[in-house]
């Protein structure tokens, strides 16, 4: 059950030649994959370009009259080596993960898959979660098409661009026999747009007609002789040729201007930011058209040398406009320039953000610091001057209103969520046995790293919770906690930790967050949902992939249920028997179950059925103030209030209705503290006989208490 459904949006990938489409970024490049005539497609989920594989399961049909294989991998070095199909016959294929987490992932496949190069086109649909709004550790793409020599697209933000190169990129890759990667910013997935649709193509080999022989060429293995002559290939053939076919096809634009003196060369992803600033310095217009002369690299690997030399002669200075460090564009440009004996002088993280997004801010400034650093008469410095001074004057004023710096807002579980519980279980366990040390993961968990919980003193990657704790199971004084997503369990943790500890006997306790779906990349399925994305069947589960490999200490333990959770986790850490002791954590997701019951509830309603919803609160003269409640949940429903009880200066707490009765406030209470205040609230809709008779019952006996207390 995936976060969203685009079951009425593909309607849109039918369009043909002469019609409009109009939709998402990912859409549109779903398009342009339809468009290229593609006859597999795969990949593993991550932001920002997790709902790919979603868009394309909702097109099964159209898939499948085009006869393309759609294969969700159960990780990134899978999603990677799936283009394997592609060295030795002349079928396209396209991937998508996240990168760059999942780049690293598929480094292997990646290497192997670029040194003896592809016969079909193969591309590689890249989520670049860089910057502010980034989701992992901040790195660029960059450096591994570098490494194994894959030539990189960095598309404008504009979907008729995104979508013609989406095409090229095939024809580039089968030029020059060359993986191409193509990375997509999450402005560009989520941006709308509209351009002139192409028909989509039935490869001529696919589902609908199976390639008959297998072929073999010993010069596409990888392995002696044949890397070295692959590797010559790269320099010597691939590279010349792909400079050939950018140059030709006119992938990168050149926007002339009317200044002469400078100019600005800029990546095709920094392009609209590039635009609105010089539009706030009054060098551009709303349109586009631009003052300054731009050359925008839709591929910033490999960059063409004739169209970087071409661009920079004359000129009296040229800023790179290259996000993120190293500055590899910076670097191999000024090298250019030197070897050319070009005047022109090359300016970049000198006056641009070394690290970190260029967004708009970063942008303004940057660009004001070149023109002012390379004055010309052909650019006022009184526009760009005003344009920055009115800047500072919005951030003086928000603070000014605010009256304080605006406060944080680091990323939280939901309300209702069911690992909340799994980590006020860990706390109140480190009260009685002391403090563990706890190897962290990627996925929604990881925000227990941040308060109220402060658990998590390291993470590795993604699967790698375990993994981590190996250099320090045999150390420490009490057992280490490693805590894994049932998603990472299945990307790779399986192996690289749970596999890695049986074979060496290592020691150590393994917390299995199974919440039931890939809940952090939008609930797409994973082994153990139950079913696949077509909704079949799997019959896979965590308990018996663990069995098989000789886990035998496993206990499941229901996710809300504190008090158990809490004698469970002191057992296992406590426990002198030695080996891996792995206790699963069960929870549904709860927006996956808010989203999957909701319809339900609203057909019963409609329908007259009786329905029951459940909600708690706090009994105000009964709460302490201690709150505990609120320090070992942080539900984001769980406040304090003023106390109506003139009597008491402290606050209590309260109960807001976002509310959707997980009980795992009243659980912590009681499990910290055996709180009395908390009570459950049943709230029934469409009542039958018998509840309006209770309620009438109950309410005068209230009623009669209640005039019994007041006298």
């Amino acid at each position: 059950m995936p976060e969203r459904s685009f079951a009425k949006e593909v309607k849109q990938l039918r369009v043909g030649a002469g019609e409009v489409f109009e939709g998402e970024g990912i859409l549109a490049v779903t398009k342009g994959l339809l468009q290229s005539g593609v006859s597999y497609v795969g990949g593993y989920q991550g932001a920002p370009v997790s709902h790919l594989t979603d868009v394309l399961n909702d097109a099964r049909d159209i898939l499948d009259e085009l006869g393309i294989h759609l294969e969700t991998c159960a990780n990134e070095a899978g999603a990677a080596a799936m283009l394997g199909a592609s060295i030795n016959y002349p079928i396209r294929g396209a991937v998508t993960f996240k990168s760059i987490v999942g780049t690293n992932v598929a480094s292997d496949a990646l290497s192997n898959l670029a040194s003896p190069g592809v016969t079909g086109g193969a591309l590689i649909v890249l989520g670049e979660d860089y910057g502010e709004g980034s989701s992992i550790i901040q790195e660029r793409t960059h450096a591994v098409a570098m490494k194994s020599q894959v030539w990189l697209l960095d598309p404008k933000p504009d979907l008729k661009t995104i979508v013609d190169l989406t095409e090229k990129a095939f024809e580039l890759s089968e030029a020059t026999n060359t993986p191409v990667m193509m990375e997509l910013r999450a402005r560009v997935c989520h941006m709308s747009g509209r351009f002139e649709a192409r028909d989509n193509v039935a490869a001529d080999l696919s589902l609908n007609n199976p390639i008959q022989e297998p072929y073999y060429n010993q010069d596409h293995i990888s392995l002696p002789p044949s890397t070295y002559v692959q590797e010559k290939l790269k320099i010597e053939v691939r590279w010349p040729a792909a400079i050939k076919f950018i140059a030709k096809n006119k992938l990168n634009e050149l926007h002339k201007g009317r200044v002469k003196e400078t100019g600005l060369i800029v990546q095709g992803g920094m392009y609209t930011g590039v635009i609105r600033a010089l539009q706030a310095f009054g060098l551009a217009d709303e349109f586009g058209k631009t003052d300054v002369p731009l050359l925008v690299l839709n591929v910033v690997y490999p960059l063409v040398p004739d169209e970087i030399a071409n661009f920079c002669k004359g000129k009296k200075a040229v800023l790179i406009v290259e996000e993120g460090q190293p500055k590899f564009m910076e670097h191999e440009i000024k090298s250019l320039v030197l070897d050319r004996s070009i005047k022109t002088k090359v300016s970049g993280g000198d006056v641009m953000l070394m690290a970190g997004e260029l967004n708009g801010e970063a942008m303004l400034r940057g660009l004001s610091d070149f023109f002012k650093k390379h004055r010309s008469a052909e650019t006022a410095l009184g526009p760009i001057a005003k344009a920055v001074k009115e800047m500072d004057n919005i951030q003086a004023r928000a603070a000014d209103i605010l009256g304080q710096p605006v406060p944080a807002r680091p990323p939280g579980f939901c309300t209702g969520c069911p690992e909340r519980p799994i980590f006020s279980a860990l706390k109140l366990v480190e009260e009685q046995v002391g403090k563990v040390h706890i190897s962290a993961d990627i996925g929604c968990h990881t925000f227990a790293a941040l308060a109220p919980f402060n658990l998590g003193n390291t993470v590795l990657g993604y699967g790698l919770g375990l993994a981590s704790s190996t250099g320090l199971s045999s150390m420490m004084k009490r057992k280490v906690v490693s805590i894994m997503g049932d998603g990472g369990f299945w990307h790779n943790g399986l192996t690289t930790g749970v596999a890695n500890h049986i074979f060496n006997q290592d020691d150590g306790v393994l917390v299995i967050v199974a919440n039931g779906y890939s809940s952090a990349t939008g609930h797409q399925h994973i082994p153990s949902t139950g079913t696949n994305a077509r909704d079949m069947e799997t019959g896979m589960s965590i308990e018996q992939a663990l069995r098989g490999i000789g886990v035998t200490q496993i206990e499941r333990v229901d996710s809300f249920s504190v008090g158990k959770m809490i004698t469970s986790l002191k057992r296992a850490i406590t426990s002198t028997r030695k080996g891996l002791s792995v206790i699963i954590a069960e929870g549904e997701c709860m927006l996956a179950r808010q989203r999957r019951i909701k319809p339900k509830i609203a057909a019963a309603l409609k329908s007259g059925k009786r329905v029951e919803r459940v909600r708690f609160g706090v009994d105000e003269e009964t709460c302490t103030g201690d709150h505990s409640c609120i320090r070992l949940s942080g539900c984001p429903t769980l406040t304090i209030k003023e106390s109506r009880d003139p009597l008491r200066k402290d606050p209590v707490a309260h109960v807001t209705n976002g509310c959707i009765g997980c009980g795992n406030c009243g659980e912590v209470a009681h499990a910290a503290i055996l709180c009395p205040s908390f009570h459950k609230t049943t709230i029934i809709q469409n009542p039958n006989l018998l509840d309006r008779m209770l309620f009438g019952v109950r309410s005068r006996v209230i009623g009669w208490l209640q005039g019994g207390q007041a006298a």
